[in-house]
């Protein structure tokens, strides 16, 4: 069958720049709609004072995206030894493998820490010392284009924020979030299997503070206008120290309003809508991307009205459907669900994942996938040696969150008996799919380089994500990647080889008209169409373990990865990927 599923193109006029003046209105219409109006005014010119302070100090740099884009997810130290800080290590390693193949680094947490791996945030507004410091963040910045987290929903314990609240220090009046013993907060929604609220010593004695993710992230008081302004600032200084996005953390949460589930509030959308306002006065190339790990309705919300909140959203349903496809050898929910994907306008895009350092989410498989499906889901991730986090629920029941596991191993049985050349191309194929779709693909580094479970540092930590979140001495991993039968030897390469030819292929312009031609139920198909240059590209994904056939539409067609020209029928083999460009 040849039947096409058109992606809904939404009615999206681009926005024209907008005056100081505009601007500025909008950033009082909106704390209005935060805050009392004896606040809001006031708060108003000293936010707009604040953005343009920051305007001459912050670096001009690249606006928007193209097919050029490529988006690498790391830790600063995933990538140690040689003698360099691993900072500059990271930069070494990424220039030599990498090179221009890759246009934007997400540096996850770089600053001082207590816990969870660098998201429980003592100090904002410094570089981690055993990383490294401020001038190898802006060497990294120097050649590439640099995304930093903002951990802005909570903050450690130990962060001056929380010690000052409890401590009665007036600075810090009200940062936390405190709540009167035997409050009703049964309708919070909670992410983890942990209280919504623990008790912290203050000089007013015991306080239930909330702490959506852990007693060691106390969530920070967005009702009191001190901390949105010092979060701005925040956000302002690490636009000034090369970042070019800004990844807004665990957004969902920001603001609290007992009596609802506390997500997704319109509170919260304001706010990003707010610093959106503000850094188009301070650093107009600045883009928000929102971690919002939930299902797809609520996921999308993001983009804002006509896209006027964050520019780029996280398709986080992709992963578990993609290894679902690569599970039971056949795309068709996949197929469905990418024809449900809107164009949203020039400037809201998509980051299409598989990995990041944490687990491959569930919830944005609630309403795709069924109850059977997903179970069957997690009970692969236990066989393939990862685990399973869940979630609480309002009726003290427990889900899946995420599974814990490596994508390489999420597709791959560890003890299983495909050989390791079918392991490769299953593992490729994976990662071509987020360059076929409409958006930005993107790369967690460990699995660019075919890293398994590392059940060596689970035991350690304790903690199930660490599974996939190994560092890597630079001279071994140079040893290997130097040894052509080795693992990350044949996966690195051939994964920047389409990352190169991805870059030269017009038709993958974020912004570029996307298709789903239904071609049966092992094939995974994607149209794209530039129609300022007028390329088309269809690229063809065999997630089955058999031969699969389908004609190309009439006329000449190139493959792109091999150079082949093709017509009429078309075979590939299983688990290939054919990336075909209509000749004229």
């Amino acid at each position: 069958m040849n039947a096409s599923r058109e992606s809904p193109r939404l009615s999206v006029a681009p926005s024209l720049p907008r005056s100081a003046e505009e601007v500025g209105a909008s950033i009082t219409a909106r704390l209005h709609r935060l805050y009392p109006a004896t606040i809001a005014v006031p708060l108003a010119d000293e936010l707009i004072a604040l953005a343009g302070r920051y305007r001459g100090q912050v670096a001009p740099a690249a606006k928007g995206w193209s097919e050029r884009d490529v988006f690498l997810i790391t830790y600063g130290d995933t990538i140690l030894g040689n003698g360099r800080t691993p900072l500059q290590a990271l930069g070494d390693f990424l220039r030599a493998n990498l090179g221009s193949a890759v246009s934007m680094v997400h540096l996850l947490p770089h600053f001082p820490f207590s816990s969870d791996d660098g998201f429980s945030v003592i100090d904002y507004r410094t570089v981690r010392k055993d990383l490294g410091g401020w001038p190898d963040v802006a060497a990294l910045a120097h050649d590439y284009r640099l995304v930093f987290d903002a951990v802005v929903n909570h903050a450690s314990q130990h962060s001056a924020y929380i010690k000052g609240h409890c401590s009665g220090d007036p600075a810090c009046k009200d940062f936390a979030v405190a709540i009167p013993p035997g409050t009703d907060t049964s309708k919070v929604l909670r992410t983890r299997n942990l209280p919504l609220l623990h008790p912290y010593e203050t000089v007013r004695g015991t306080e239930m503070l909330w702490t959506t993710f852990s007693a060691d992230q106390v969530d920070l008081n967005f009702r009191n206008p001190r901390v949105l302004v010092e979060i701005t600032d925040i956000l302002f200084f690490y636009a000034k120290h090369g970042a070019s996005m800004l990844r807004l953390d665990a957004i969902p949460y920001l603001w609290k309003e007992l009596g609802t589930s506390c997500a997704h509030l319109p509170q919260t959308h304001e706010v990003i809508k707010l610093w959106r306002d503000l850094f188009d006065l301070a650093a107009p190339h600045m883009l928000l991307l929102t971690e919002t790990n939930v299902p797809h309705k609520e996921n999308i919300s993001y983009f804002g009205d006509r896209g006027d909140e964050a520019q780029i959203i996280y398709n986080f349903s992709l992963p578990p459907l993609l290894l679902w496809s690569l599970h039971s050898g056949n795309a068709e929910i996949l197929t469905r669900w990418a024809a449900t994907l809107d164009y949203i306008g020039p400037r809201a895009t998509y980051l299409n994942i598989t990995a990041t350092h944490d687990g491959i989410g569930m919830r944005p498989t609630e309403g795709i996938l069924s109850e059977a499906q997903r179970q069957e889901l997690c009970d692969l991730a236990k066989r393939h040696g990862g685990d399973i986090t869940g979630k609480r629920n309002a009726d003290g029941s427990v889900s899946v969150y995420e599974l814990n596991v490596t994508y390489f191993d999420a597709i791959n049985d560890p003890a299983g008996t495909r050989s390791i050349d079918t392991q490769i191309d299953r593992f490729v194929l994976s990662q071509t799919v987020p360059m076929a779709l409409m958006g930005i693909p993107a790369f967690y580094l460990p699995s660019l380089l075919g890293s398994r479970n590392d059940y060596d540092l689970v035991r350690r930590t304790g903690r199930a994500r660490s599974v996939n979140r190994s560092s890597l001495d630079a001279d071994i991993l140079a040893r290997e990647l130097a040894e052509p039968s080795s693992l990350r030897a044949r996966v690195l390469p051939r994964l920047r080889h389409l990352m190169e030819v991805h870059s030269t292929l017009s038709a993958f312009h974020p912004d570029s008209a996307q298709s789903i031609p239904e071609f049966g139920a092992s094939l995974f198909a994607v149209r794209r169409d530039n129609k300022d240059t007028g390329q088309t590209v269809l690229a063809v994904h065999n997630v089955g373990e058999s031969p699969a056939s389908f004609d190309l539409p009439a006329g000449r067609w190139r493959e792109a990865i091999t150079g082949d020209f093709s017509s009429g029928l078309a075979t590939l083999p299983p688990y290939a990927v054919r990336w075909f460009v209509r000749q004229s």
